[in-house]
């Protein structure tokens, strides 16, 4: 585990997936009311989900069988994620630009989760 990180608020995945969950939601501001309930609800919550789930594994790291399972907690969240925006661009709540600005940082974050779910051991506590 490198030394200078001392909680989850200073991983790189979990500062990413914070901008991108910070993003939706000024997004999602211009959200038509009708989707108030559904799509805008649902995408906020996936997206604040991811760093949640990465928060959530940072504390289980003594057990590495839980901390993998929260990180992959956190790539369902981020999927899902993926999906609510396909979903945004094709209603037309955001442009393309907008659309691919997303995918690229949650394309990101799940780069990053997954390496570290690959190698618990250089995270959890030993």
């Amino acid at each position: 585990m490198p030394e200078n990180i001392r909680s989850h608020k200073d991983l790189r995945v979990y500062q990413e997936a914070l901008d991108a969950a910070m993003e939706v939601f000024e997004l999602t501001k211009s959200f038509p009311k009708q989707e108030q309930y559904s799509l805008t609800d649902q995408i906020r919550r996936s997206s604040r989900s991811v760093c949640a789930n990465i928060g959530e594994a940072w504390r289980r790291r003594r057990y590495p069988a839980h901390f993998v399972s929260k990180l992959n907690d956190s790539e369902g969240e981020a999927a899902e994620t993926l999906v609510h925006i396909e979903i945004s661009l094709r209603c037309q709540y955001i442009t393309r630009e907008q659309s691919a600005s997303l995918e690229d940082r949650y394309d990101k974050v799940l780069g990053q989760l997954v390496k570290m779910s690959a190698h618990p051991e250089q995270w959890t506590i030993r």
